[in-house]
């Protein structure tokens, strides 16, 4: 098949999903177009089916904000024009999806198809303001197929924009070849003593990742072990979190990496991986983690109870349940023997469900059949 990709090259989970599904088809003979602004950041390395085209926003004294919607939706016709795209596969409906639409009505064609993936924010966050909804919900229903990470989008989809059309739950995946845990002494050697256990997170920083209670919940696992915490990731709540680790006392016991492209070495030196957030439609952070034997502590929302196994692969607490999530972590920690059973299990559950070679199989089975 040749496929357009068309996502937002950043750090986001969409962004790397979207990177590494490309990758896989590739692999696998299909010819892979990416369309975005930028280089999505995870297209690393040279493979004869992957083709990217820049999406150029021109400068107009007329407009007072950059119109990417438009721009996207030319470079969509002009790359289906002459690379005959069989489809455009759309991470996230706005602009994405809506770009697809107007391209094929501007080609004026049905013969490519519109397969569209939500992934989280823009269902729960960005399509609800009611200056985007109306073209949200219309985005969605003209795609040919839709996609969700999670079960819990699905009913979040259908239930905000009254939409009856058919979402398949296909989850966010992982190489589980290429994440797993390796001994990495030296890395370790450099974040934490012998004796002290790793917790660590890893997000953009933003208030939805609820960050600030990572650092509180180290607080109290800190008075009961000794422990440091790898915080990887920036973004708006950084400094907040600078500041409650310094009032908390527990500074010198926390480590600000920023940004790492490369978090295999990071999670394999880690002990438990904390994801309180307040939003989360899918965790694929926590599934990278769980492939390296990393037991999870979540927060009940969004898709993270379908990831998450409580009391198999980690444990599973209130929003913002700061004293219990501690307390899992403390209690799993110092049971030498439960922690083994729980960081096998994260492992297999990664592997037998969340695998890349079993999620791109239904990736490609759902093109087919909107191909059909």
């Amino acid at each position: 098949m040749n496929i357009g990709i068309s996502c937002y090259p950043t750090y986001g989970g969409s962004g790397v999903v979207a990177s590494e599904l490309g990758k896989a088809l590739a692999e696998k003979g299909h010819r892979i177009h990416f369309i975005s602004y930028a280089m999505p950041i995870r297209l690393d390395g040279y493979s004869e089916n992957i083709f990217y085209h820049e999406v150029e926003i021109a400068s107009y004294p007329l407009f007072d904000f950059p119109l990417y919607t438009p721009a996207l939706a030319s470079k969509i016709v002009e790359v289906t024009k002459f690379e005959k795209l069989d489809l455009i596969h759309a991470h996230y409906a706005i602009p994405h999806a809506t770009s697809a639409f107007l391209a094929r009505e501007i080609l004026g064609t049905k013969d490519l198809k519109i397969v569209t993936t939500l992934h989280g924010t823009d269902i729960t966050l960005v399509g609800l303001e009611p200056s985007f909804l109306p073209v949200m919900k219309f985005s969605i229903e003209q795609s040919d197929g839709v996609t969700a990470v999670s079960a819990f989008l699905r009913e979040k989809t259908k239930t905000n924009y009254s939409i009856n059309k058919d979402i398949r739950v296909i989850p966010n995946f992982i190489d589980t070849e290429k994440y797993i845990r390796t001994r990495k002494p030296e890395i370790r050697r450099s974040l934490a003593a012998d004796d002290e256990k790793i917790l660590i997170h890893v997000s953009n920083f933003r208030p939805v990742k609820r960050v600030p209670d990572v650092v509180r919940i180290f607080a109290e696992v800190r008075k009961k072990m000794r422990a440091k915490l790898v915080l990887v990731g920036d973004g708006p709540d950084r400094s907040s979190c600078e500041q409650i680790a310094r009032d908390l006392g527990v500074w010198d016991d926390v480590r600000f990496l920023g940004k790492q492209l490369e978090l295999v070495c990071l999670l394999s030196c880690a002990d438990l991986f904390l994801i309180p957030s307040q939003s989360e439609s899918f965790g694929l952070s926590a599934l990278e983690a769980m492939a390296c034997n990393v037991p999870v502590i979540s927060s009940s929302v969004g898709g993270l109870p379908e990831l998450v196994s409580h009391g198999e692969t980690g444990y599973i607490a209130e929003i913002g349940d700061i004293d219990r999530m501690a307390k899992y972590a403390v209690e799993l920690l110092n049971n030498r023997q439960r922690y083994a059973l729980f960081a096998a299990a994260s492992r297999a559950r990664a592997v037998e469900i969340f695998d890349a070679r079993k999620i791109v199989g239904d990736y490609i089975r759902y093109y087919e059949e909107v191909l059909g």
